[in-house]
């Protein structure tokens, strides 16, 4: 029970936004910034919701088996730590699709305008 499942936190980092970015990109075209933005952000925190779920299970299931065997054990680190891990990656990749938002944005309203007006 001890340690992180860094293959599950590296599915995190990596994989979401990808799909984020992708299901968002087709919005962000037509001018449509915002539902842009909730469909990015909610790829991108059901993942985070689901690999916690996860988490809480292997949890659950290894302290269940310390338990039937005889003995208490406790993770380490913390299921709180565990899933702070995983909320606060999401969180950082939101703030980052905003940001990748912004700037899609503020081109698509320069390419209005002629480059002598810039």
């Amino acid at each position: 029970m001890d340690g992180l499942s860094w293959s599950w936190i590296a599915l995190e980092v990596a994989g979401p936004p990808l799909v984020a970015l992708g299901a968002a990109f087709p919005f962000w075209r037509k001018d449509q910034m915002i539902f842009g933005n909730i469909v990015g952000t909610a790829v991108i925190f059901a993942t985070a919701i689901g690999l916690i779920f996860r988490e809480y299970a292997e949890i659950d299931r290894l302290t269940n088996a310390c338990l039937d065997a005889g003995t208490v054990c406790w993770p380490q680190p913390s299921a709180f730590m565990r899933f702070a891990v995983y909320a606060s990656i999401g969180l950082i990749e939101v703030l980052a699709l905003f940001y990748v938002s912004i700037r899609v944005e503020d081109r698509n309203r320069r390419r209005g305008y002629s480059p002598e007006w810039r």
